[in-house]
């Protein structure tokens, strides 16, 4: 999905209403913040706030996920692009959460049997070759967890706590910010404010 476009479609269909960001924020029991930060192509709109918004600005779910209005013959093939998009993305997303996955526990098997091989042939190896085994050891191991790290940081988006925008934190702020379950202390790029951000998976807050 084109969330650019999509936002300019939300614009002038709300403006085609004769409608401002607060009265149709008003009408969908949202900020118009929300409008705004939709309309400039930095969020889309909630699932369960689909449909009500489509009322509002009388299109179908079709053509806001198209980001135009299009005619009846247009409809199927429309629907069947924006279902096909929507499955890609779901996709990628779930293929990176199992690299992540895979790779983290990859490197921490390989990082403990290694050191279970030196801790059991420790008398029988000498001093050069148990270091070089702790040295290849600890090296699977960082970089088993940056190569995991780098996947969940690009897997989804933060959410900023103060302006409610969704971002993707630089590796250096990532690595270096305080986190708690799914939510990291983080300087939004948006509002320059940084708040402990929680963790969200699509665009689809």
């Amino acid at each position: 999905m084109d969330q650019i476009l999509i936002g300019h479609f939300i614009a002038s269909e709300r403006k085609r209403k004769g409608y401002t960001q607060r009265q149709l924020a008003d009408a969908l029991g949202i900020s118009d913040k929300t409008i705004s930060k939709w309309e400039r192509g930095n969020g889309f709109p909630e699932v369960s706030l689909l449909l009500p918004l489509c009322d509002e600005l009388d299109i179908t779910v079709n053509e806001l996920l198209s980001g135009e209005r299009f005619s009846e013959e247009e409809y199927q093939k429309k629907a069947e692009e924006n279902m096909v998009n929507m499955i890609k993305e779901r996709e990628e997303n779930k293929r990176k959460a199992i690299q992540t996955v895979v790779t983290g526990v990859i490197s921490t098997v390989a990082f403990v049997t290694i050191n279970m091989v030196v801790s059991f042939y420790a008398k029988s190896m000498s001093i050069p070759v148990i270091v070089t085994l702790e040295v290849i050891a600890i090296a699977i191991f960082i970089s088993g967890i940056l190569v995991a790290m780098e996947g969940e940081r690009t897997l989804g988006y933060y959410q900023c706590d103060n302006c409610d925008e969704l971002f993707v934190p630089s590796f250096g702020e990532y690595s270096m910010g305080m986190h708690l379950g799914t939510t990291r202390h983080l300087k939004c790029p948006h509002c320059g404010k940084k708040t402990w951000c929680k963790k969200v998976f699509s665009e689809d807050k």
